[in-house]
């Protein structure tokens, strides 16, 4: 029998450790995806020896080799083609794609962002947040739109900010729950438990529980 599993390549620009929480999922033979192609856009990536070490093709595809953007983006299309890729998934992957490429890959391209959209789209998500006073941070899995960090929410993960965080302790907290979150909504999209209408995200098998409210602060009772 043919392995049914999604191809999947993971695009990143630098260390990619939700690469590597991707690569740790998809070791699982009952995991509904594996990672089949890395690609970068810049060559000293540190994600992509990584990617080589645990057995993953993985290539760079370097803009400044490139005279156009949109050259580079046929370059990626063209390899992820070759690859047979079904799925993508960006991981840190630091520049913009174009609206034709992210057209093209319309409800197949997933981002994780670190916040809770669409609160702090963009940049530096951790020190806006602590501005803003809120309570509760996290992270968001959502199909990829020509505006940025826009698009349907597939899975957030939650953390409670606490006091006395500083950018650096809130991230490593985010970090950590993207690290679990990111596989989890990949499975869920590679599994074909994912529906999208519009711009809302219907997931089968998954009911509602009213009581799995997160508070912070917790409830004293």
């Amino acid at each position: 029998m043919a392995d049914a599993r999604k191809r999947v390549a993971v695009l990143i620009s630098g260390r990619g450790s939700n690469m590597a929480a991707l690569i740790a999922a998809a070791s699982q033979e009952s995991f509904p995806a594996e990672i089949a192609l890395v690609l970068s856009n810049r060559a000293d990536a540190v994600g992509l020896d990584h990617a080589r070490a645990q057995g993953v093709s993985a290539t760079a595809v370097d803009r400044r080799k490139y005279a156009s953007k949109a050259e580079m983006e046929a370059r990626f299309d063209a390899a992820l083609r070759e690859a047979g890729i079904e799925l993508i998934c960006l991981a840190g992957y630091m520049q913009l794609l174009s609206a034709t490429f992210v057209k093209a890959w319309r409800d197949r391209m997933l981002n994780i962002h670190p916040s809770l959209l669409p609160l702090f789209p963009g940049l530096d998500t951790h020190a806006r947040a602590l501005q803003a006073g809120v309570k509760l941070h996290g992270a968001t899995v959502h199909f990829v739109r020509t505006e940025m960090d826009t698009g349907p929410i597939v899975a957030q993960g939650a953390v409670p900010v606490i006091p006395g965080d500083t950018p650096d302790t809130l991230a490593a907290r985010v970090l950590e729950v993207e690290h679990r979150l990111y596989p989890m909504a990949l499975g869920l999209v590679a599994s074909g438990r994912v529906t999208v209408t519009g711009d809302i995200v219907q997931i089968d098998g998954a009911p509602a529980d009213p009581n799995a409210a997160i508070l912070s602060p917790p409830d004293q009772g």
